[in-house]
């Protein structure tokens, strides 16, 4: 059996630049559907929405958890202090941004909208990344006990061999034994699935898809915390659209371009 050999404090560094790739990829990828959508002569506020939703409930939030340990942190050193300022700045910018994102009325405000939250986003992580996480470790700064228990920093952690599951609908016991595979006339029904098994179907179901092809997911409730996770692991690889959306049944057609 392999064993890690990383140290404690190398394993938090890239739990957090795991974390950071994750939240990159997922804001890059709503804003390039922002993008398409205008492309496709199609109203991209429903994409705006989406991409507002995700900062308001993990990219703000997760700069807030930082500005109260690392960026607390950093106040101590004082080679850190001009670049502390700068990032502080550009939290507050952000909020800044995904406001204008929120209140675009036009096409074209809402994918320069989305194009100047993504760019942002995308120069802070690196900015994170490069220069105050080295910062960090050279003083000698336990990122572990620093961060125990922050998951707006640190993000979930996946079990071994496979995903955690983020599709929701976890007090749904669901019907145990039950199965579920793609129909005929490509439908997924994953509702008579206990919750940890929706997921892995899910993707499992995507997996086996040729290009151009789709299925279309029925489920009952909502999925898009699973839209977030299609964003961050396969950025610019599928397609995602809202056939029936409620009350009771939901049905979104899932594809590869």
């Amino acid at each position: 059996m392999a064993t890690s050999t990383a140290s404690p404090q190398q394993e938090t560094v890239r739990a957090i630049l795991d974390h950071h790739g994750r939240l990159g990829r997922t804001i890059a990828d709503h804003a390039l559907t922002v993008s398409r959508a205008v492309d496709q002569l199609a109203a991209p506020y429903e994409r705006r929405d989406t991409l507002v939703a995700f900062c308001r409930d993990e990219a703000l939030p997760h700069a807030l958890a930082e500005e109260g340990t690392l960026y607390r942190a950093a106040e101590k050193l004082p080679e850190a202090r001009l670049l502390l300022r700068s990032m502080l700045r550009e939290h507050a910018v952000l909020r800044e941004r995904v406001a204008e994102l929120e209140a675009a009325r036009t096409p074209g405000e809402a994918v320069s909208g989305a194009a100047a939250v993504n760019a942002l986003f995308q120069s802070h992580l690196e900015k994170e990344n490069d220069l105050l996480l080295p910062a960090l470790v050279d003083a000698g700064v336990d990122l572990g006990a620093l961060l125990a228990g922050m998951h707006e920093i640190l993000g979930g952690q996946e079990p071994a061999g496979g995903h955690h599951c983020t599709c929701g609908g976890h007090d749904d016991p669901g019907t145990p034994g039950a199965a579920a595979e793609v129909t005929e006339d490509g439908v997924l029904d994953v509702r008579a699935l206990v919750p940890a098994q929706r997921h892995q179907r899910i993707f499992a179901a995507f997996g086996a898809l040729a290009p151009g092809t789709a299925f279309v997911l029925v489920n009952d409730h909502d999925p898009k915390p699973l839209y977030h996770q299609f964003a961050a692991e396969h950025p610019g690889g599928y397609t995602w659209d809202y056939e029936e959306a409620g009350p009771e049944v939901w049905r979104v057609r899932i594809g590869r371009p």
